[in-house]
């Protein structure tokens, strides 16, 4: 990864820097309220911030909607270009009031379509609106029947599918939902989840067919790029049931589309009391054992951080004072943000924000730079 054109492990480069073209309009437009570092780039030339908002947590009710639609709305305007969503959260709202959002702000003025990174994920069945009484019959109805997916092609009792047809219909569902042609990124959500529930070689087998289904949905313009959002697949032990090899899944997308293949991004979760991203070194590549993140950008993809904020508990106080560390950060909250945007190999830092005041206080960061990549290796010396 690069910070326009800086190469990772220098300080951050600058959104005043002269390779920031006409092309890099929205950072452009803001540099004058953003510091050097805020804005980088991703393998494939999107130009990111490095706080996205995230959309899971919430009720799912009208009222916690117009919230998310107003902290969207101040988030783009306030230098947040990265949107991120899953067909299933909230039981499909979270998709449809970002598309809200997202049209509202277009329409204003604020930004263009091109300027905004949209990422989304599939791989979860997505109820419509609740639960239903009996969510394995509903999943038997609305995808078994049809031809979707075979039943033994389900896991977590019948929640979770990547299944190709599964996924087209999702990807389909996803840009109804969002008021889109293309998604920017596409993420198979968790799939540990199918790794647990079957051999090495029956997941193997359902990431290739997965992979493939999502490069015919690149060449039919659904998507722009896909990766992975994981929860514990990159950071558990390699000996651990639900662990995947991230150069296992480089290899898949080689397998499919060779050097042309759009496998580009890859989350994961990482925090002040989740370190493992960063500390635990047990990626294999080559002879080598990297930790997740340095594994990632060692095979060329980019590294978006969920968690940021665990859920909230990091918003509060919650360990000794890190002052020292990231001077100019007041509140714990940005704090917390600004160890997961410094971190070496990081591009950007997904944090939920359904208010406009968690947006305003969370992208009051956006004056700082992050902190020097020496410090944060520092903060793990024993």
């Amino acid at each position: 990864m690069e910070y326009f054109g800086t190469p990772f492990g220098d300080l951050p480069g600058l959104v005043n820097d002269p390779l920031v073209d006409e092309g890099d309009a929205y950072a452009a437009r803001l540099a004058g309220e953003m510091a050097p570092g805020h804005f980088r780039t991703t393998v494939d030339g999107l130009i990111v911030s490095s706080i996205g908002l995230g959309t899971y947590l919430g009720e799912p009710d009208d009222a916690v909607d117009q919230r998310y639609q107003g902290a969207i709305e101040r988030a783009l305007a306030w230098g947040c270009n990265h949107l991120d969503t899953a067909v299933n959260y909230r039981f499909q709202r979270s998709e449809r009031l970002l598309g809200r959002a997202l049209r509202a702000a277009i329409k204003r003025g604020d930004v263009r379509r091109d300027e905004v990174i949209v990422a989304t994920k599939g791989g979860f069945v997505p109820f419509e609106g609740r639960m239903p009484a009996d969510p394995r019959r509903w999943v038997y109805e609305e995808y078994i029947e049809p031809g979707l997916a075979h039943a033994n092609e389900f896991a977590a009792t019948y929640q979770h599918c990547l299944a190709p047809d599964f996924l087209d219909a999702m990807i389909e569902r996803s840009c109804a939902n969002l008021g889109l042609e293309t998604i920017d990124i596409y993420y198979l959500h968790n799939p540990e989840t199918q790794r647990i529930s079957n051999t090495q070689e029956t997941f193997r087998r359902r990431m290739l067919d997965a992979f493939e289904c999502l490069e015919e949905a690149v060449s039919a313009g659904a998507i722009m790029a896909y990766g992975t959002a994981t929860w514990t697949a990159y950071r558990s032990a390699p000996d651990a049931p639900d662990h995947v090899s991230l150069t296992q899944m480089m290899d898949l997308a080689y397998q499919v589309a060779g050097d042309d293949n759009h496998f580009r991004y890859v989350q994961m979760p990482y925090n002040l009391v989740m370190t493992e991203a960063f500390a635990l070194q047990n990626q294999q590549v080559g002879d080598e054992f990297l930790s997740p993140i340095e594994a990632a950008e060692r095979l060329g993809l980019t590294v978006v951080i969920s968690a940021t904020l665990k859920q909230g508990l990091l918003a509060s106080p919650f360990m000794a004072d890190l002052s020292t560390y990231f001077p100019g950060a007041e509140t714990d909250a940005q704090k917390a943000i600004q160890f997961v945007r410094s971190t070496p190999g990081v591009a950007s830092a997904l944090v939920g924000m359904s208010q406009t005041a968690h947006v305003e206080e969370n992208l009051a960061l956006r004056g700082l730079p992050p902190v020097d990549p020496d410090s944060i290796r520092r903060m793990f010396e024993p």
